[in-house]
């Protein structure tokens, strides 16, 4: 099945890249949840949207995407959510909530879609979350939830 990639999946590509998947992941996965759109002819047109849109957002080199490493590795970023008594979260700690941290604390701005938290945050502690700045550059960023 040919897909149009319309947001990054890892390990797959880029929004706006035409792949090639399983007609199962792909009718199962990647289109219902709006990360893809069936490939056609007339698709060549979105495709060039989707990467003008991807390039505006996304660092331009690779040394301004290791400054912003090294911005977002400097310290650890404090989050505050509401909690029960056991430190359980009433929810969990999504994308956004991290990058408006990073943004609160004076760090770059990050877009959401960038962050990747690897198994979902649902209590205080101490989270290890990565975030995809360049295709050769990812910054560790560590993030300190505590209750409200």
């Amino acid at each position: 099945m040919k897909l149009i990639l319309t947001q990054e999946v890892s390990g797959l590509g880029a929004p706006g890249d035409v792949v090639e998947v399983k007609d199962g992941y792909g009718r199962n996965f990647l289109v219902p949840r709006g990360l893809a759109v069936a490939w056609t002819k007339g698709g060549e047109k979105q495709v060039a949207s989707i990467q003008a849109a991807r390039s505006a957002r996304e660092v331009k080199s690779l040394d301004e995407a290791q400054q912003i490493r090294n911005r977002l590795e400097a310290g650890p970023v404090t989050l505050k959510a509401r909690a029960g008594s056991g430190g359980r979260l009433f929810g969990a700690v999504t994308t956004a909530d991290v990058s408006a941290a990073v943004a609160a604390v004076g760090g770059p701005a990050v877009d959401r879609r960038k962050v990747e938290i690897g198994q979902p945050i649902k209590s205080t502690g101490e989270y290890v979350v990565h975030v995809r700045l360049h295709p050769e550059v990812q910054a560790k960023v560590a993030v300190h939830v505590v209750g409200s």
